[in-house]
């Protein structure tokens, strides 16, 4: 089946990237109908954006709400049949792009196609595989076709805006880690196909947030981490050997904290504070579901 551009909405979520950045992101898909939404609030990013690209809607939000919240809110405003989640930190062609439609327009009862990831020296990169319950090694699939995996990363997928509708969009529980496993699980639970398509190609690099400011680096990632695993591993009925371990650690985590912090080493200090607050959200969750 022939694709055409006007099916997909491409939806970026941006928290405190530099307009270098999403300016190379975006003059790859600007032919497309295209939804910011973005964590930081920023004004003038959102100028200096508008008078370069035409953007559909751009949306600013007043604080960093995460990741699912943010996406699930462009969802909302999406007319198009399809979506393509994409992230700013990665680079597509419309060929490639195209190539995804087609796929997913191809294989029956497919939820998401997403792209063989490549970092930036060209080298295969990993994206589909197992859900992490197994346990398994993340190896990258060393494809020479399209195959069907029980999980993709959340940087760049298509679906279909009904499907993921009658799915329940996002959990807005999640930050921004384990929320493209969960929402993986969900469509395998329906028996629905996910496909990484060894022909569409994408180059992103994993694991960089762009947050300037070391200490709320720091404080995001490890926090985030932590109560996201740990609310993964919840949903599923295996958090209890996780939230154990992280409990008999908790003392020597406040303590190290503190030193730290005396000592100037706020980093450190910081990347222990995340952990123990994350335990704390946590616990009040379990809480409220006794």
């Amino acid at each position: 089946m022939k694709a055409s551009i006007n099916e997909i909405t491409i939806i970026v979520v941006l928290y405190e990237e530099k307009i270098s950045l999403i300016s190379r992101c975006l003059e790859n898909i600007k032919n497309f109908k295209i939804i910011i939404v973005d964590n930081a609030g920023n004004i003038s990013l959102k100028k200096k954006v508008e008078e370069k690209f035409k953007i559909y809607k751009y949306i600013l939000n007043k604080k960093n709400y995460g990741y699912t919240k943010a996406a699930n809110q462009a969802i909302r405003q999406c007319d198009t049949e399809y979506i393509l989640m994409f992230q700013a930190d990665a680079l597509i062609s419309n060929k490639d792009i195209l190539i995804l439609l087609e796929s997913h327009k191809k294989y029956e009862d497919c939820f998401i196609t997403s792209p063989t990831y490549y970092d930036e020296e060209s080298k295969l990169s990993y994206n589909g595989g197992c859900l992490p319950e197994k346990n398994l090694k993340m190896d990258v699939l060393n494809l020479e076709g399209d195959v069907c995996v029980e999980t993709v990363l959340g940087s760049v997928v298509l679906f279909k805006k009904k499907d993921i509708f009658e799915i329940g969009l996002f959990d807005e529980k999640f930050f921004f880690y384990f929320l493209d496993f969960e929402l993986c699980r969900r469509i395998t639970n329906i028996k629905k196909s996910i496909i990484q398509i060894f022909n569409a190609k994408v180059q992103h690099v994993h694991g960089h947030i762009k947050v300037k400011n070391t200490l709320k680096k720091t404080f995001i990632r490890n926090y985030n981490f932590t109560f996201d695993e740990l609310y993964y591993f919840f949903k599923i009925n295996k958090h209890s050997e996780i939230f154990r371990n992280l409990k008999k650690k908790l003392p020597n985590y406040i303590v190290k904290s503190i030193i730290n912090f005396f000592l100037l080493r706020l980093t450190q200090c910081v990347y222990y504070f995340s952990k123990v607050v994350a335990f704390y959200k946590f616990n009040k969750l379990l809480n409220k579901n006794k």
